[in-house]
């Protein structure tokens, strides 16, 4: 059972890696939305390739709290606009950074 982290939150499309746990969220990419429940944010492992993501069976759609259960970090990035391309960067110590990809700047939410 999904915890809500966000009142309806919406889908986004994620790689099956992540779902099926053989890789973790790193990159996050906010696209305009699809359709009605798409939240436009696109989902990508650590460990996928462009080889591995451009077969469309590698992708699935999930509830944006099912990320934010896999990943809790991605709670406080909901709300990025579209355009947002950003990366989780984990350190050793297991704390968690937001950066920017464009400006490769860090994300500070507070």
């Amino acid at each position: 059972m999904t915890t809500t982290y966000i009142i309806n939150a919406g889908a986004a499309i994620i790689s099956r890696k992540i779902v099926e746990r053989t890789g973790n969220i790193k990159w996050l990419i906010r696209e305009a939305p699809i359709a009605p429940q798409d939240t436009g944010w696109r989902v990508l492992s650590d460990r996928d390739t462009d080889e591995y993501l451009a077969d469309p069976a590698n992708w699935t759609v999930v509830d944006f709290n099912d990320i934010c259960d896999i990943e809790p970090a991605c709670i406080g990035i909901y709300l990025l606009p579209v355009g947002s391309d950003i990366q989780l960067v984990v350190e050793p110590d297991g704390r968690r950074r937001w950066f920017d990809n464009k400006t490769e700047r860090e994300i500070i939410f507070e």
